[in-house]
């Protein structure tokens, strides 16, 4: 099992390697560092750089700049754990893709996320 720190290190050291596995809690530990940072860049964008910018608190009229800049620099660790988290229940990467198709892709990339680890050697 990965801890916390351990997981967020890794995935900012493999910041664009698709190669290899990741093991569930890694997955899982990034997913939330990311929700818990967006959730407070956020929040210092609606109430301190909005007024800053002169516009009212909570206001998304400025596009979030403190959001949006993190959003570009999350895109990759997080496309790169998740294609990891697919090796490691031996599935190929490209599996991502099925993310486009509404509500099953979505929930049957969750339902392979959320499964243990493929014991022995994959393909990845």
């Amino acid at each position: 099992m990965v801890s916390f720190q351990s997981a967020i290190r890794t995935c900012f050291k493999k910041y664009v390697q698709f190669t290899g596995r990741a093991p569930r809690s890694e997955y899982w530990w990034w997913v939330l560092f990311v929700l818990i940072v967006m959730i407070a860049a956020h929040l210092i964008d609606n109430f301190v750089i909005a007024p800053t910018l002169g516009l009212p608190a909570g206001s998304v009229q400025d596009g979030a700049p403190l959001s949006s800049i993190l959003t570009i620099a999350f895109f990759l660790p997080s496309l790169a754990v998740a294609v990891r988290r697919l090796h490691d229940s031996n599935r190929s990467g490209f599996w991502l893709l099925i993310a486009f198709i509404p509500i099953l892709g979505e929930l049957l990339l969750l339902y392979w996320f959320v499964q243990p680890s493929y014991q022995g050697k994959t393909k990845y």
